[in-house]
């Protein structure tokens, strides 16, 4: 990836906003400068001066990052290039190493100070403290304007991201009996996640299963992870994989059992809706809503409209969900280059469910999949 090329090309657009901006450690400071994110813990983990880890920008001067020292020594930071690196000791003053970027950007008074959407507020605290007459924007919706066209490299980068990700879910498949525990085969996913070259699941890996003897419960993971799957019973896939800083998002349904004729109709209107909003995602022609409508008109015409529960699908890249949304009242108009995920699905408590998912590249006569394999439904008898 070209950083020094984003890098400048933030920087002119950062001088019409703000006098300088702050990016901590995320996708968006990844995206800028190649400081690699890792995979995130339940609880947090803190050291001294971490309120100022990140990068600082400011139209005119090259960028600074400041890393506190075990940041920088245990994450092997110390090799990045192209960038001025800043290390904190664990005594040092942070308030004055700060204090010395503002300076040396000329920064005080009455500034319009930009800041990530994943700043802390210990960090905006402490940025109020030296700068108490600033004005703060958020520096992630200057950057948006460059992240959501993605460029050939990067749409190459989320090919093989989907790549990873089916070949995870063909050896999950081969795993796949009756009688497995959700957690079994959570672990399995994560597992061949991994095997085939992810850092890990992009985000927390997901099923949504339902059938007359199990009944469909949403957010309570601890509870479902532990029932055993016999037939019959619809098994909704949700999960993705993380290919050089890239997020994939995909889903498939598996049915253990012999499917009834109802289930097989359920399974053909969310692949005839995931068709029908590909083919109208057709780059300067439609809104995000409008390929929402297309979609969704499938699974109203099929009597399903209350049990598809949610949008048809989200912008992706270095963050799963990323702005904007295939949804009604979002009259984004959708440009060659953008990454949806287009996830139709229909969720019943208390009989068999369907959903499908994949990341689809916006083009000028429809929508590209990254992601085909495994359209026919996969029963496991």
């Amino acid at each position: 990836m070209d950083y020094s090329n984003r890098i400048n090309q933030f920087q002119e657009l950062l001088g019409a906003v703000a006098d300088i901006a702050f990016f901590p450690v995320s996708a968006d400071l990844e995206y800028l400068t190649g400081v690699p994110r890792d995979t995130p813990s339940f609880g947090a983990t803190m050291h001294p001066g971490a309120w100022l880890e990140g990068a600082w920008f400011n139209p005119k001067h090259e960028p600074i990052l400041a890393l506190p020292r075990m940041t920088a020594e245990f994450g092997g930071l110390e090799r990045l290039s192209g960038i001025q690196m800043r290390i904190l000791g664990d005594w040092d003053d942070t308030a004055s190493m700060v204090q010395g970027f503002l300076d040396s950007f000329g920064i005080s008074g009455k500034v319009h100070v930009a800041i990530g959407d994943k700043t802390e507020g210990e960090t905006t605290s402490h940025l109020h403290q030296l700068l108490p007459e600033a004005t703060f924007v958020s520096a992630t919706d200057i950057l948006r304007k460059m992240r959501v066209i993605k460029s050939d490299e990067e749409i190459a980068v989320m090919k093989k991201a989907g790549e990873i990700t089916e070949a995870a879910f063909a050896d999950v498949c081969t795993k796949l009996k009756h009688g497995m525990t959700e957690l079994d085969i959570v672990t399995e996913v994560d597992y061949q996640l991994r095997r085939h070259g992810s850092l890990g699941p992009s985000f927390t890996t997901s099923l949504y299963n339902s059938g007359p003897n199990h009944p469909l419960l949403f957010g309570q993971r601890e509870a479902t992870w532990s029932r055993v799957l016999t037939p019959p019973v619809s098994i909704l896939f949700d999960f993705g994989a993380i290919y050089n800083g890239f997020c994939y998002d995909y889903g498939r349904t598996v049915f253990f059992g012999e499917p009834d004729a109802e289930f097989l109709r359920i399974y053909k209107l969310i692949m005839d809706s995931q068709a029908a909003g590909i083919a109208a995602m057709r780059a300067g022609k439609v809104t995000t809503e409008e390929v929402d409508a297309a979609a969704r008109q499938v699974i109203i015409d099929g009597g399903k409209a209350e049990e598809f529960r949610h949008r048809l699908g989200h912008g992706i890249g270095m963050d799963v969900h990323e702005p904007p949304f295939l949804t009604q009242g979002n009259k984004t108009v959708i440009q060659e280059g953008m990454l949806f995920t287009v996830e139709p699905s229909i969720t019943q408590f208390d009989t068999f469910s369907a959903r499908v998912e994949d990341v689809v590249v916006v083009r000028p006569q429809g929508g590209e999949p990254l992601t085909s394999g495994f359209q026919e439904l996969q029963i496991i008898d």
